[in-house]
């Protein structure tokens, strides 16, 4: 765990989770092809599905069905689809009290999925794009939980207030630095974990080390597992069962979801992204974003 001093952590609030993600929840629409077009390329479904996704509900999903205690702050529409949302979630024994209704539509994505299990996906925001500020319920969650985790689907503005008032309450903040954009000093200075791929990785850094970034730096490599940088420490890898994949989609969610579901249990770091690694692996043999995310036992099985 990173050992940066904060102030003391206020008392617990409703929603007393230990986890809270504050991100993006969309209704994604799959195509399955056999290759991703080209462009100006025209290509026949051989199959469509749809099922909840974001970033963000994704990530609550998989910290919730790894055995963490979870809420989710995140924003649908007045539609159907965020009816699928808010129920998905539900399911998943995700609280959802801090779930906002916008006046635009709930968020979707469209996801061409390949028969090598890669994937293209057009994100239309929506009501993610409305997720503005953090209310006073929303900052009791996040001073009152051990791990925020958030990602970037949503307005940066939010993002880094957010972080402000759980670094300054000593919860760990976790940032999936995904879509990739330039990332404020101030934010980078309120995240102790980072969780990026190869190529955000590459983007943020900017020829600096990596263990500059954040207390901690995980560096995702798919199936070759998952790099962990520490300054001072020195980096260690954690590699990834050998697996078929079918479908990638969500994978790096499901990793960032299990990864502090195991942290708030009290694993150890490498312990922890291990766990998360395998549960990662599990769900890229499925297919879709939610319905493909494990639950503890399954992961616990497979380590």
């Amino acid at each position: 765990m990173p050992s940066r001093q904060r102030a003391r952590r206020n008392l617990r609030a409703v929603p007393a989770a230990s986890v809270v993600i504050v991100g993006s929840a969309n209704l994604d629409q799959v195509f399955r092809v056999r290759a991703i077009p080209a462009p100006g390329e025209t290509v026949l479904s051989l199959g469509f599905s749809t099922a909840p996704g974001g970033k963000g509900q994704n990530q609550a999903v998989a910290a919730a069905r790894a055995g963490a205690s979870t809420a989710f702050i995140g924003a649908v529409g007045a539609d159907a689809f965020g009816g699928v949302v808010r129920a998905s979630l539900v399911e998943a024994g995700v609280d959802v009290s801090l779930l906002r209704t916008a006046s635009a539509p709930t968020g979707t994505a469209l996801i061409a999925v390949d028969d090598s299990g890669e994937n293209s996906i057009i994100v239309e925001a929506g009501a993610n794009a409305l997720l503005s500020g953090v209310t006073e319920q929303d900052a009791s969650a996040l001073r009152a939980a051990d791990y925020l985790v958030m990602q970037l689907e949503i307005p940066l503005d939010t993002v880094a207030e957010a972080a402000r008032i759980a670094s300054a309450a000593a919860t760990t903040v976790v940032l999936n630095a995904a879509p990739v954009t330039t990332l404020p000093e101030a934010l980078l200075g309120d995240v102790d974990i980072l969780v990026v791929n190869e190529h955000e990785a590459a983007l943020l850094a900017h020829g600096r080390d990596l263990a500059d970034l954040a207390p901690v730096v995980i560096v995702t490599h798919g199936e070759l597992g998952a790099v962990l940088h520490r300054a001072g420490v020195g980096d260690s890898v954690v590699p990834a069962p050998n697996v078929e994949a079918v479908d990638t989609t969500g994978a790096g969610d499901t990793f960032c979801g299990a990864l502090v579901a195991a942290l708030s249990r009290g694993e150890a770091l490498e312990e922890a992204v291990g766990f998360a690694v395998t549960a990662a692996s599990l769900s890229v043999q499925r297919a879709g974003a939610v319905p493909s995310i494990p639950f503890r036992h399954e992961i616990d099985a497979a380590r």
